[in-house]
């Protein structure tokens, strides 16, 4: 079968007319010409997926990564919390 419908549901011959239809009409529209190698020549791999200034990353172990998840609250942020509860303490 070409088409499903969710639940279980069969498709009336109509609808599935209407869905080739459609299907046609998107294929025909659709420009598949590959880009001109000129449109890569800046392209730089990572440019814009950089890391926030300040952020580290930090390894583990699994207890420790269960116990965060267990308290239902984002890890990043009860690492940062405690880290400046001990920073903050006296001594």
């Amino acid at each position: 079968m070409k088409y499903h419908a969710s639940g279980g549901r069969v498709l009336t011959p109509g609808q599935i007319a209407r869905l080739d239809e459609i299907e046609a009409d998107v294929a025909d529209s659709i420009d598949f010409t590959p880009a001109p190698e000129a449109n890569w020549a800046a392209a730089a791999r990572g440019k814009h997926a950089r890391v926030a200034p300040g952020a580290i990353s930090i390894c583990l172990d699994p207890d420790v990564r269960a116990w965060l998840r267990a308290k239902g609250l984002d890890p990043a942020a009860e690492i940062n919390r405690i880290l400046r509860e001990m920073m903050l303490a006296p001594g």
